[in-house]
């Protein structure tokens, strides 16, 4: 109501007409020929208002019609002279509707496009990024020596005859200088590498100071002729170690010759018939010259620790690994198993509560381990408890038999409950892995502030940091031998429990199969002590036996294998197993002659489980990095979420072949 008086009352002709009409009518009353004329005139102005305003009315139309005419005008003109080339074609089959000049000249072509498609006149042309609604193709279209960036939208258009209909509008911003100097930035990024001589001091034992200098010489020439070929840089800052500086377009080519100073090399055989092997940590897209030496130092780090003998790649993000064929040598001194024995009682000492955790799914070697764990903290008298899954293990019977046990009455609690008990003066000891996703809890892991690892695995990308202890030895057999060389400098022998002593021994056994495989002199030094203080080898034995029904589940799955190539075997098993029974029928596979490498695959969870075994030639834990798993060179293990069965055995093949291609004196 109020609108409509407002509207009334604002100033217009008709406002004006209705206030002369209503004086018209108050003279009436006085005099009848004067309102007579005041009507008269009344109508000559309606009609003269009238008049003017159709006349303006019309200008007005008119001039809009012109200024409508000179945009659409200068609309087209400008289409066809756009100085950028332009295309318009149907999203249903790409054809093309319009295009400008520069279009013609930049595709070189000189009929028609009319009734042709876009991806004939330029195959390499993508139009999905339109129909997703991007504004931008995402990649350069190179056509001839030039480069373009394509810009475009949809356009929705109606005809009488085919209703609606898409329409997409592209056109070409030549950017080739751009995209010439953005390559150059890239590809001359600087980029540190640091190149050690990793297994020095093995190689130059027993030599003469000539056959020193004339082998050390030969592998001097044989850096500088790679730092030479990759156009880098390089520093001999030590007896044993290098650094090169390069570039990131050096790198490319070295990767493509799947870094050939490690042949090279391992060529150079010292009197005693030890291959030369070298390390190369490399740093790349950090934004100093310095954090890139730190990845360098990392990288070589990550390479020491996985065995040596290869290429560790490290950006801000992740590793990139190659390499790795050298077998594994026993490598490790007393003097670093007596410094971490040290350390770890006096750490043990100083605090409330020890936690004791492995991978998930324990076995003899995580349970063996924990187990002397639990024996250094008894003697230090600290309160210790071990994280388990008492549910989801393949230890039930050493379970058991620790149960019965006084001192591990109540020793095992589930992660749950160990969350709750932890605070600031803990430790948490992590045995037999170091990938925070294999641990039994990573929740545990992440509120613990001390945290010491003591494993034989090769170190993963992934591997859990700011550790206070770190026992990291992949060159030993077994966690459970790197924990009996720490009982022997901490515990007296006569403070060890038998029970103890035989389950630290039947970790060792299990991860050597019996002692056949990964085995050094530290391996029988670490078993024949623990014999001396009471490890009954039937006792051991005993738990290394299977029941009856495992073994002829262990069976089925051997009956399934198929040899994928030569000395490879592979079993898919359509339904899930036992994850031990997997195991043992993968250790089983390796007993067969021809067999050298052994693959078993089963479903769980939505995704995939494999177990792989090797008798050294190939490197299973290489091969299952490529799927996200882990462990050494004879024996490793990967679990591949969300992904069928059939796709994971696909992917497990693509990367035998790749680690093949890569290794080809492995065939």
């Amino acid at each position: 109501m109020n609108n409509r008086i407002s509207r009334a009352l604002q100033p217009s002709m008709r406002l004006y007409f209705v206030v002369l009409i209503l004086f018209a009518a108050v003279t009436a009353a006085a005099s009848l020929a004067l309102a007579a004329g005041e009507g008269i005139v009344i109508m000559i102005l309606f009609v003269y208002s009238k008049i003017t305003i159709s006349k303006q009315r019309s200008r007005l139309l008119d001039y809009i019609e012109e200024v409508t005419y000179s945009v659409e005008s200068v609309k087209k003109d400008n289409m066809i002279n756009f100085p950028m080339p332009m295309v318009i074609f149907r999203l249903d089959n790409n054809e093309i509707v319009w295009s400008n000049g520069s279009f013609a000249n930049m595709t070189g072509e000189r009929e028609h496009f009319f009734e042709r498609g876009i991806t004939d006149v330029l195959p390499d042309f993508p139009v999905k990024w339109l129909m997703e609604g991007k504004n931008q193709c995402p990649e350069l279209i190179q056509i001839g020596d030039r480069k373009y960036q394509v810009y475009g939208n949809i356009v929705r258009t109606e005809s009488e005859n085919e209703g609606y209909q898409f329409l997409g509008n592209a056109y070409w911003v030549d950017v080739t200088d751009y995209a010439r100097i953005q390559k150059e930035y890239y590809e001359s990024k600087p980029i540190c590498a640091l190149i050690v001589l990793d297994n020095y001091d093995e190689f130059i034992i027993n030599m003469t100071e000539k056959e020193k200098s004339t082998l050390l010489a030969v592998i001097d020439d044989k850096i500088t002729a790679w730092a030479d070929e990759a156009a880098g840089l390089l520093v001999k800052l030590d007896r044993d170690r290098y650094m090169l500086m390069i570039e990131e377009r050096s790198l490319r080519r070295l990767r493509m010759n799947k870094f050939s100073l490690l042949n090279h090399v391992r060529e150079v055989v010292s009197p005693g018939g030890i291959p030369a092997t070298v390390s190369i940590g490399i740093g790349k897209e950090g934004v100093s010259f310095s954090e890139n030496y730190s990845f360098a130092v990392l990288g070589i780090e990550m390479c020491l620790s996985r065995g040596g003998d290869q290429v560790a790649i490290k950006n801000k993000f992740s590793f990139e690994f190659f390499g790795g064929r050298a077998p594994e040598q026993e490598k490790r001194t007393k003097v670093k198993s007596r410094v971490v024995a040290s350390s770890l009682a006096a750490f043990i000492g100083g605090v409330n509560n020890v936690f004791v955790m492995g991978h998930k799914y324990a076995d003899m070697d995580s349970l063996g381990a924990a187990v002397g764990i639990c024996c250094i903290a008894r003697k230090k008298g600290a309160s210790v408890r071990i994280v388990i899954d008492l549910e989801r293990n393949a230890v039930g019977q050493m379970l058991e038999m620790l149960r019965e046990t006084t001192e591990y009455a109540d020793v095992f609690i589930s992660p749950q409950e160990a969350i709750l008990l932890a605070d600031s003066k803990c430790l948490l000891v992590v045995v037999d892995t170091n990938r925070p996703a294999q641990v039994e809890s990573e929740a545990l892991l992440d509120a613990c502030n001390h945290v010491t690892v003591i494993d034989h695995h090769r170190r993963a990308a992934d591997y859990i940091e700011n550790t206070v202890i770190s026992f990291h030895e992949p060159y030993a057999s077994s966690t459970c031998e790197l924990v009996a060389e720490l009982l022997q400098y901490i515990v007296e022998p006569r403070d060890i429990l038998r029970v103890e002593a035989e389950f630290v021994m039947a970790g060792i056994v299990m991860d050597t199969k019996n002692f056949t495989i990964r085995t050094g002199s530290r391996t029988f030094e670490a078993a024949a002590f623990l014999r001396k203080v009471g490890a009954s080898t039937a006792t051991v034995k005993r738990l290394m036996q299977s029941d009856l029904a495992g073994t002829v589940a262990k069976y089925h799955i051997v009956s399934h294998a198929k040899l994928y190539k030569s000395g490879i075997a592979i079993v898919t098993m359509p339904q899930s197993v036992e994850r031990i029974t997997a195991a043992q029928a993968a250790d089983e596979l390796i007993n067969i002659s021809g067999i050298r490498t052994s693959f078993v695959l089963y479903p769980e969870s939505g995704g995939a489980v494999i177990s792989a075994r090797s008798t050294g030639d190939i490197d299973v834990q290489v091969i299952l990095e490529r799927l996200g798993g882990g462990g050494n060179q004879s024996a490793a293990g990967a679990q591949v979420k969300d992904q069928e069965l059939s796709q994971v055995t696909k992917s497990l093949a693509e990367a035998i072949d790749a680690y093949l291609a890569d290794n080809p004196d492995s065939e």
